[in-house]
């Protein structure tokens, strides 16, 4: 399969091998992982006070019968102004975590999706010896100016980081932390080729051999 590709400036095309990641993407189990790193990210902090933690008095504020008016315990019910909240938010944690080979698929699928798409580039990316903001836009202007673009690295670059932090819409990833929600919000997909080699090495197709 051709891929586009970038280098020295020039985009281009060159083949591909994508048999490792497959030709079908199983949306079912790719939304499933989404929803999986979306609720993993979730604070969970939310929280509202019951009636026993509620400021204020716990007299009752008028005697049980005889009065006319419904019955009350204190003014810390949840009936009245200002009162507890009943069934409101608590403190929790949201993130589960399903297997990890439902993880590779989603990721697999996820990748898959994006060569289908032709929104895959193989790059060779320039080495900064220091940060430089003008020369990564000048890259991403040689990428077409994506509103979004995901840079897949091979290994940790701190300098290329740097050069591409203050983008919005731009996401640095190596290939050993990439999961299927970068993959699927990042837009255009950058990824140098020894990226490329290790996530078909992480999440790739087995061959069975006799």
């Amino acid at each position: 399969m051709k891929v586009q590709s970038y280098s020295a400036g020039k985009v281009g095309q060159i083949e591909f091998d994508t048999q490792a990641f497959g030709e079908k993407v199983f949306y079912r189990t790719l939304k499933d992982a989404v929803v999986m790193y979306q609720a993993n990210k979730r604070q969970g902090t939310a929280k509202v006070k019951t009636r026993s933690e509620v400021h204020g008095s716990g007299k009752k504020p008028w005697k049980q019968k005889h009065t006319g008016r419904a019955r009350a315990g204190d003014k810390k019910s949840p009936i009245w102004r200002k009162g507890g909240t009943i069934f409101g938010p608590h403190p929790r944690d949201f993130s589960y975590h399903p297997p990890a080979q439902q993880r590779r698929v989603a990721l697999r699928s996820a990748i898959a999706g994006k060569l289908i798409d032709k929104e895959v580039v193989i790059a060779e990316l320039p080495r900064y010896s220091t940060p430089s903001s003008k020369s990564a836009r000048g890259l991403l202007k040689g990428l077409g100016a994506p509103r979004k673009a995901l840079f897949v690295l091979g290994e940790r670059n701190e300098v290329f980081w740097r050069s591409v932090r203050n983008f919005p819409g731009v996401t640095v990833r190596t290939a050993a932390e990439l999961n299927a929600l970068d993959v699927i919000n990042g837009g255009l997909v950058v990824a140098e080729q020894s990226a490329m080699d290790a996530l078909k090495t992480r999440v790739g197709i087995k061959e069975v051999t006799a």
